[in-house]
């Protein structure tokens, strides 16, 4: 029987719960969906990522009211993905901030990025009708920025290539806060279509490096002590590790993509298979890492076509050709 598309079987909703992390830092935080946060500051807020739609950008917008009304000035995107990205627009930000990189990817591969997101896990793209198109960030950095809430520095930081090449972590220093962006999933799947898999895992030391005591990982549940954090970086590490193996030993046995992703199956699945979305990611993990390995540096634009065709490979009869 052929695995179902992606995501598409999840259709089960999920509420996102404010979670307190330190003074007037929030985290907006789900099960398993993409998690966001907020910062108040004396006299304006910050919301760190935007959700998928104008219509979940709202419901969030609506639960940072119930805790301030303290207008949203600002907004901040740890990376581009269209599940982080397109609820921008509600929010009416004076000011969007995000890495170079990440405004560099909404402009190569935006639009290819929300067919194909939508495609793979349409629940998390509720009210999708209402998307203006691509909302482009009004300052970029290249590595670091410092911004001033107030009295309180609130500081941009690019760690390395990881998730994707332009990933960023919001970081409070007086309260040892960060926003991991999807750089960590606290026991969920990771996504790594996108990514520098062999990077990632040196981008991870130097976010560790931060000694943060409170995080909100991209997914999962908030981890609150430097212990929690060290889990969380620890296990995200195992996983992109073990795929990365599973990919390396199937080509060293002279597998196809096929092959390989048997193999990582096989071999990570007992660890790994209970975590949400993780037959989801597994199948794009496989095959960037099958690039990777084979020296494609980076990755290739996915599309709804090119989706279609991977999973198809891995899951089904082929019938399509992988580009």
């Amino acid at each position: 029987m052929t695995e179902a598309f992606a995501s598409t079987k999840d259709t089960a909703e999920q509420r996102p719960e404010v979670v307190e992390l330190g003074r007037g830092i929030y985290g907006y935080c789900s099960v398993s969906d993409p998690n966001c946060g907020f910062i108040v500051g004396d006299e304006a807020v910050i919301a760190i990522d935007a959700r998928a739609t104008p219509t979940l950008a709202r419901e969030m917008i609506a639960d940072i009211r119930r805790v301030t009304d303290r207008p949203i000035k600002y907004l901040f995107l740890t990376h581009y993905h269209a599940v982080r990205a397109l609820g921008a627009s509600a929010f009416g930000a004076d000011l969007i901030f995000s890495s170079r990189a990440t405004l560099e990817l909404l402009r190569e591969r935006g639009q290819a990025d929300m067919d194909s997101e939508i495609g793979r896990f349409p629940r998390l793209f509720k009210g999708r009708e209402e998307i203006p198109g691509l909302t482009l960030p009004h300052a970029t950095f290249e590595a670091e920025f410092s911004f001033w809430l107030g009295n309180r520095e609130v500081r941009f930081l690019r760690l390395g290539r990881a998730h994707t090449r332009g990933d960023t972590v919001c970081y409070v220093p007086d309260a040892g806060v960060v926003f991991t962006g999807d750089l960590v999933e606290n026991r969920c799947g990771v996504y790594m279509g996108d990514g520098y898999p062999q990077e990632w895992l040196a981008t991870l030391e130097r976010l560790r490096a931060l000694d943060a005591v409170a995080a909100v990982p991209g997914r999962g549940l908030p981890m609150m002590s430097r212990q929690q954090i060290t889990e969380a970086i620890d296990m995200t590490k195992d996983f992109i590790a073990s795929v990365i193996g599973a990919v390396r030993h199937g080509l060293a046995q002279g597998c196809d993509l096929r092959g390989c992703h048997e193999i990582a199956e096989r071999l990570c699945g007992p660890r790994f298979g209970d975590w949400p979305i993780y037959t989801h990611v597994l199948a794009f993990d496989v095959a960037r890492i099958f690039d990777e390995l084979r020296g494609l540096e980076h990755p290739q634009i996915w599309t709804d076509a090119r989706d279609q065709a991977l999973w198809k490979a891995l899951h089904g009869k082929p019938d399509i050709k992988l580009a």
